[in-house]
């Protein structure tokens, strides 16, 4: 295995079989920001032109796969701008992020909550254990979701099941992620890692051209409706986090209580 490069808290090596391992290194929860994300992009975009890559497999140091942003920590660097000059977006990063070619799987250990589960759902295939746990927890934070799940998360699982996790903002099993669609496969907790590699390394031994062709067709236009999604997005969690259900939100889950709700 040779280290292919360091990208902030992004550790990315490529293994004989041609499966780069990309490690989120914020353990134990490995929240993002849009340093990270903006991390991950750069990152993929420099594997899609590595010949030595074929497969990539997303993983995390530590107990969680992904908590989400942390609320409690708002501080995400200097300001970011995009090529034109405008204001950078952690949803611009995001579009990126879609925008690259090669197969993803990733190894979701622990949680993946929030715009962690945006995160996992931006993967070709997910591999997960039962002791995992998967939510759109926004609403219970009086909040908007985001991340492109509004794209995302219908193609796995369906429209309606769709809705029910994010008004509810329910945690669901690993077990549970792979009855519905949202997870593909199932192993013990020891295991996801190098189940994940090995299913990477499964794609990485079909034809490339092949496998990039087929997955252009079958992705089709999802980076430019990720774009359309998290414009809306951003738009309303702008908006909601005025609100008092916002606050309320926040501090209810920071004081493991249950929140209370006005609707103003």
């Amino acid at each position: 295995m040779a280290d292919f490069g360091t990208y902030g808290d992004l550790h990315v090596t490529i293994a004989d079989d041609r499966v780069a391992t990309a490690e989120i290194r914020r353990p134990p929860n490995n929240y993002f920001d849009i340093a990270l994300i903006d991390s991950l992009a750069e990152a993929f975009a420099a594997l899609d032109d590595e010949p030595a890559c074929r497969a990539i497999v997303l993983c995390s140091d530590g107990r969680h796969f992904c908590a989400g942003a942390n609320f409690a920590s708002r501080d995400e660097g200097p300001a970011r701008t995009n090529p034109d000059g405008s204001p950078r977006h952690l949803y611009d990063a995001a579009v990126a992020l879609f925008s690259t070619s090669t197969p993803v799987v990733a190894a979701v250990q622990g949680a993946a909550i929030g715009g962690g589960l945006g995160l996992a759902c931006m993967p070709d295939f997910r591999v997960t254990a039962a002791e995992a746990r998967f939510a759109a927890n926004f609403a219970r934070l009086g909040f908007h979701h985001g991340f492109g799940l509004t794209a995302t998360l219908p193609d796995l699982v369906g429209q309606q099941r769709c809705l029910e996790l994010l008004y509810t903002g329910r945690r669901i099993s690993g077990a549970e992620a792979v009855d519905i669609g949202l997870a593909d496969k199932l192993v013990p907790l020891s295991d996801v890692r190098s189940a994940a590699n090995t299913l990477a390394a499964e794609i990485a031994g079909s034809a490339p051209l092949a496998v990039t062709s087929i997955r252009e067709t079958m992705r089709g236009d999802l980076a430019a409706r990720i774009r359309i999604a998290t414009d809306r997005e951003k738009a309303e969690q702008d908006r909601l986090r005025q609100t008092n259900d916002w606050s309320e939100g926040v501090a209810a889950m920071a004081e493991r209580r249950t929140p209370d709700f006005t609707a103003s």
